[in-house]
This record gives C-alpha cells, structure tokens and sequence, in this order.
C-alpha cells in the first residue's frame, strides 16, 4: 500500500509539471508503477522507463503476489529499457505469460479502449562518463596519490582490490573466502600480496544489513589474525565511500580488480576500474552475473559461486604476464571508451522520439 502511494505521488507531480506532449523518463524500480498512472493522467506524453536491476526469470517473478500489477505499470511506457538482453527477454515472457500481450523482437502490442499500441522492451546497458575517468587517471597529484597507496601497504608485489557497496549481492563474502583460502593453501605469498576492500556504507538501518556488515568484519578479522605479520596485514578493510579522486587513485593502485557479484543490473565499479587504466596494465575479474560481463569480454570471467574456480581466476590475474594484460585492457578501453554514459541516453531518448512520432 506504501508504495502504491509513493508511486502515485510521483506520478501526481510529474504530471502537474509536464508541458504538453513532454518526455518523462521514470527510472527503477521503486517506480514501477509510474509509468501506467501518468499514461491515465496525462495521455499526451511520452514516457520512457529504465530498469537498474536485473530482471528476474519468470518462475522466481511469477512469484510475485503483484506481478500483474507491475507489468501493467511498466506497459504504461512507451520505451522500457533494461540493463541486458536477458532481462527484456525475462520482462517479455512474463507479459506473454501473465497478460497473454503479443511480443515480438522486443515489441509488445498493448490492448487500449481504442485498438492497441506498441510499447518496446530492449536492452540499453548503462555506462559511465570515461572521459572524466581517462582526465582524473591522467593528473600527477592522483598518479601521485596511487604510489603513495601503495607505499602506505608496504609496496606489497600484487594489490588486489575490491570496492562495493556494502550489499549481499556484491559477493564480497565469496571472494573473501576465495583469497583466504590462497593465503591457507599458500598459492599467494603472504608477505606479498594485500587486498584492499572499500566497502561503502548501506542501508544500515536495515537488519540484513547490519547482520551482513557484522559477517564481512568477522571473516575480515578471521583472515588478518590468521595471517597478518607485525609489518604487514592481508586486507585493509575501508568501511567508507571515497571521493572519485581517490577511488581513480585506487584503480591505478590495483593490480587485479575483483567484481565477484552474485547479481548485478551493470556493476559500474568495472567500466570505472578501466576508464582509469591510462597505464594500460591491470587486470579485471569479473562476475558472470553482472551485466558488465556481456560486454567487457576481454575481463578474466567467474562464477563467484564457485570458490576453486574464483581462487583460480585470481591466480591467472596475479601471473598474467604485462603483453597479456596490455592486450586486454586496450579492447577493454575501447569498449568503455565508445559506449559511455551519454551514448547511453542519446540512444534511448532517440527510441522514445521514434516512439513519439
């Protein structure tokens, strides 16, 4: 009931300010209802939805108490767009299978009082402005910042680095697990190597929350007491959010990037780690599960649920010798480079005028 109400005021105040024939883009899934309310209040927009996360297959969403009520509110735009191609297929199966619309190549016809209209479903894979992360990678006192990070660790030979919101999707417990395990089994040399782990503040007043931050400091301390020596710890857990200087300061810090997300709409942290690799070395580990992963092709890919096969990947990420690692992160570069944050949004905002005309 809550938030069929939030949604409705939303709706309310977009459309008392909307010029006539306006584009409204909603976004996320808080407002999922947003769109069909506007289309009931003011039918002479154009309205476009975006959908950060994933969209779940059909036997987890027929699960739903209100599933037919949240297709219903996103057939209300013209435009929906999702993160993958495999999250608009999800959405398009479950239109077919709970409202019984024709779907076809990603168009859906949409039964009005008058005959139908089309809505499109597509995927439209978010990215981030790399030119802003090329500059800042690109300025002496940030290069200057990451040696200084690394000469704060003891210039340890490898820093593997992890940086999360601190959220249960994240899967910052298996690549916890995963790197203590190489300390145990010592395939990583102790004395050597130091993972770096920002987790950001989130949600804290939420009881999964504050239990899943007790679990990530527990293993942390677990790990370090097993194999901290006096002049050296194995992972340095920052517990805080970073200004964008120092988090671009930390990717070129980092030897090996490790995105280990269980379930991730895009994971931004990817694009960004390599939008700042001005240097060209680096390597990136990179869950399966996360959108970034159809794209970045050239990332070392992982099944985080998969501990052996995780630790596995960090290996080939520590030895990967520089020739590979170069060839990598420039195909990675490029990908960045040419499908960045505002190519995102002429892209989909070019689908709603189409839908407009």
């Amino acid at each position: 009931d809550a938030y069929v109400r939030v949604n409705e005021r939303f709706a309310r105040a977009a459309a008392s300010v909307a010029a006539s024939g306006a584009t409204i883009w909603v976004h996320d899934y808080q407002l999922q209802l947003v769109p069909r309310l506007l289309r009931e209040l003011r039918p002479d927009v154009v309205i476009g939805y975006f959908h950060h996360i994933p969209f779940p297959a059909y036997g987890i969403y027929s699960q739903l108490p209100w599933r037919r009520q949240v297709l219903e509110g996103l057939l209300g735009s013209d435009v929906i767009g999702f993160q993958r191609a495999a999250d608009a297929g999800n959405f398009a199966t479950a239109v077919r299978r709970q409202l019984g619309y024709e779907t076809k190549a990603g168009a859906i016809r949409v039964p009005t009082a008058d005959g139908a209209r089309t809505a499109v479903a597509r995927a439209y894979p978010i990215s981030i402005d790399a030119a802003v992360y090329d500059e800042l990678a690109r300025r002496p006192d940030v290069q200057a910042r990451a040696r200084e990070i690394r000469a704060e660790l003891g210039d340890p030979a490898v820093v593997l680095f992890g940086a999360d919101r601190l959220d249960y999707t994240k899967g910052i417990g298996h690549r916890l697990k995963a790197y203590g395990a190489l300390l145990t089994e010592q395939r990583l040399d102790k004395t050597e190597v130091t993972l770096v782990q920002v987790a950001s503040p989130s949600r804290e007043r939420v009881t999964a929350y504050m239990q899943l931050r007790d679990e990530i400091e527990l293993a942390v301390g677990r790990i370090n007491g097993d194999h901290d020596t006096v002049g050296h710890s194995a992972i340095r857990y920052l517990h805080h959010a970073y200004p964008r200087e120092e988090m671009v300061a930390l990717y070129l810090a980092a030897d090996v990037m490790l995105v280990t997300a269980l379930r991730d709409g895009m994971n931004l942290v990817a694009k960004e780690y390599v939008a700042s690799r001005v240097d060209g070395r680096g390597v990136l580990v990179l869950s399966e599960f996360a959108g970034a992963a159809d794209e970045l092709t050239q990332a070392i890919r992982v099944n985080p649920h998969d501990i052996e096969g995780l630790k596995d990947a960090i290996m080939t990420a520590v030895e990967m010798p520089v020739a590979e690692q170069r060839r990598r992160m420039r195909a990675l570069r490029r990908r960045v480079r040419d499908h960045d944050v505002a190519g995102w949004s002429r892209t989909f905002l070019a689908d709603l005028e189409t839908a407009r005309r």
